[in-house]
C-alpha cells in the first residue's frame, strides 16, 4: 500500500543531509541550541572547529528536536492514531534483516522455573540508520532496531521496533542529543497475537490508572520505505515510553536510582545470579539492594518471626505496591510475566524512600487465560510454588492476603468497573477501525475486520467474567 503523504515528505527532505551552502542556511545558526567543540592540534597550535547542533538540518528546532522536556500530550496523543514514516537505504534495510536472522531463535526449553516455552536469544538486535518523518517533519539519522522475544519470532513482517534518536551522533555530530519532542528513545509494540489490537495499551493504562507504575502508551501507524522509493503500510503499533529514558523522572520524580531489567530472575532459593538483573543506568553500581532483598526473602525469620520478616521486607521492597500490581495483573489475566516467566518487569530503587518499586512492561498477552503450556495465575495463586517467592512467600502471610483482596475489590469497582471498560473498549474500537481495516496480509495479526470487532466484544465479555470471578473469590 502506497503512502502519498510520505512521498511528499521524501521529495521535500531527501537532500536535507547536505551541509548548508547559502547565506540563508548559515543564518539559521543563531537559533541552534548548542555547540560541539572539536579540538584539533597541529604541532604547537590549537584550533577549534565549531559544529552546531542541527547544522544543515532544515526541520531542526529546539522544541521538536533538542528539547529535554517530553511533550506527552503530542507524542502520546489519545484521540487519534498518529503516523510515522521510516525511510531506509536498501543497504541498511538488507543489513537490518540479516541482523534479525542472526537473533531469531526456535522453540526450546527455558522461560522460568520448570522450563518449557521458548528459548530467547541473548543477542540484542543492532541499530540501523533511517530517516524518520512525523507531521511532515524529518528527524535525521535515527537509529532503529528490532526488539522483543516471542513477538520478534512471529511469522510476520510486522515486528516490534525500538527508536533511538541520537544513536548515530558520533557519526553525524549535527544530531548530537537529538530528541523527538523530548524523547531520546521510544518502543513500538507490534500488537502481536492480538486481534483486538488494544491489549497492550489497555493493560498499561489500567495499571497506571490504579496507581501501579506503567509507561504511557499511544497508537501509531508505521509506514516503511525499504529503499525502493515506495512506502508500505506495516500496520498499527502501540508506542510505549521507555522506562529508563523519560518514565522514571516523570513518574517517580527522579531517575538517579538504580533501574533494573531482570531476565531470568525469580528470587528462588536456588540462588541469586546478579547477572540476571541488568542495570539500565548506573552500570557500575554494586546491586546491593537486590542482594538485600534476596537475603531478606530467604531469611529464616519468615518462619521463626514473621512480623520481623515482614518489617524487614517492607524496609527494602514496596510490598504494598507489589500487592496492588498482583491484584490488577491477576484480574486482567496477564500471564506473560513473573509467576510464569522471569521477564517483562523492571525494578527501580527509588531514592525518595529507598524502596525497590515494581514496574510493569510488555502487556500484549494480557486479557487471555494463557498460551501453550502457560496459564494465567488464579486469583488465589495457590498453584504458584516456592520457585516464585515474591508471590508464594507473600501470600503465605495472612496480613498481605487481606491487603491483596482489598485491592482486588477496589480495582473492579474503580478502574476495571464494567461501564467504564465498555466505554474504553468501544472508543478504542472506533479510533482504530480504519487503521486496522487497512492492514494487509503479512503485516497484521488480525484475520479480517470482522475478527477485530469480535475480539473487542470478547474483551467486554472478559471484563464481566473477571469481575464475577473476583467477587466469588473475595466474598
Amino acid at each position: 500500500m502506497k503512502g502519498p503523504q510520505y512521498s511528499k515528505q521524501y521529495a521535500k527532505h531527501k537532500l536535507s543531509k547536505d551541509l548548508p551552502r547559502n547565506k540563508k542556511q548559515k543564518e539559521m545558526m543563531k537559533y541552534l541550541t548548542g555547540l560541539i567543540v572539536i579540538s584539533l592540534v597541529f604541532t604547537s597550535c590549537k584550533k577549534e572547529i565549531f559544529v552546531a547542533y542541527g547544522e544543515g538540518l532544515p526541520d531542526w528546532t529546539v522544541e521538536t528536536h533538542s528539547s529535554e522536556t517530553p511533550d506527552y500530550g503530542l507524542v502520546f496523543e489519545q484521540s487519534q492514531v498518529n503516523r510515522i514514516d521510516l525511510v531506509f537505504s536498501s543497504e541498511n534495510w538488507e543489513n537490518m534483516l540479516e541482523d534479525l536472522a542472526e537473533v531469531q531463535v526456535t522453540s526450546g526449553g527455558g522461560g522460568g522455573p520448570g522450563g518449557g516455552g521458548v528459548t530467547f536469544s541473548d543477542q540484542t538486535p543492532q541499530y540501523f540508520e533511517c530517516q524518520f518523518f512525523f507531521n511532515e517533519m524529518e528527524w535525521y539519522h535515527v537509529g532503529v532496531r528490532y526488539k522483543g522475544n516471542s513477538s520478534l519470532n512471529a511469522n510476520s513482517n510486522k515486528l516490534p521496533l525500538r527508536f533511538q534518536f541520537d544513536e548515530f551522533e558520533e557519526t553525524y555530530p549535527a544530531i548530537t542529543n537529538q530528541r523527538f519532542y523530548g524523547f531520546k528513545e521510544l518502543s513500538m509494540g507490534s500488537n502481536y497475537n492480538d486481534e483486538a489490537v488494544m491489549r497492550d495499551k489497555t493493560a498499561s493504562d489500567l495499571f497506571r490508572d490504579f496507581g501501579v507504575p506503567a509507561t504511557r502508551t499511544a497508537f501509531y501507524e508505521i509506514w516503511i520505505d525499504t529503499g525502493t522509493g515506495t512506502s508500505e503500510y506495516y500496520g498499527v503499533y502501540t508506542m510505549n515510553e521507555v522506562v529508563f529514558d523519560t518514565f522514571l523522572s516523570s513518574y517517580f520524580g527522579s531517575n538517579s536510582g538504580n533501574c533494573y531489567k531482570p531476565d531470568g530472575a525469580s528470587f528462588s532459593d536456588a540462588g541469586l545470579t546478579l547477572s540476571d538483573f541488568e542495570l539500565k543506568n548506573n552500570e557500575l553500581a554494586d546491586k546491593s539492594e537486590i542482594i538485600e532483598l534476596y537475603e531478606i526473602l530467604q531469611s529464616s525469620l519468615r518462619d521463626t518471626d514473621p512480623a520481623q520478616w515482614r518489617s524487614d521486607l517492607e524496609s527494602v521492597f514496596d510490598v504494598d505496591g507489589f500487592l496492588k500490581y498482583l491484584a490488577v495483573n491477576n484480574t486482567i489475566q496477564n500471564w506473560d510475566t513473573y509467576g510464569n516467566m522471569t521477564h517483562n518487569f523492571y525494578l527501580y530503587h527509588d531514592p525518595a524512600d529507598g524502596l525497590l518499586k515494581w514496574i510493569v512492561w510488555d502487556n500484549n498477552e494480557a486479557f487471555t487465560s494463557g498460551a501453550g503450556n502457560r496459564s494465567a495465575l488464579s486469583l488465589g495463586m495457590t498453584e504458584v510454588g516456592t520457585g516464585w517467592p515474591l508471590i508464594n512467600y507473600l501470600m503465605d502471610q495472612s496480613e498481605y492476603k487481606v491487603i491483596y483482596k482489598n485491592y482486588l475489590s477496589e480495582f473492579i469497582t474503580s478502574s476495571f468497573e464494567y461501564n467504564r471498560m465498555e466505554d474504553i473498549y468501544s472508543s478504542q474500537e472506533s479510533l482504530l477501525y480504519n487503521s486496522v481495516s487497512n492492514e494487509i496480509s503479512g503485516y497484521t495479526f488480525v484475520n479480517g475486520i470482522g475478527n477485530f470487532t469480535s475480539a473487542v466484544n470478547s474483551l467486554k465479555s472478559h471484563c464481566q467474567i473477571r469481575i464475577a470471578a473476583v467477587n466469588d473469590y473475595v466474598f
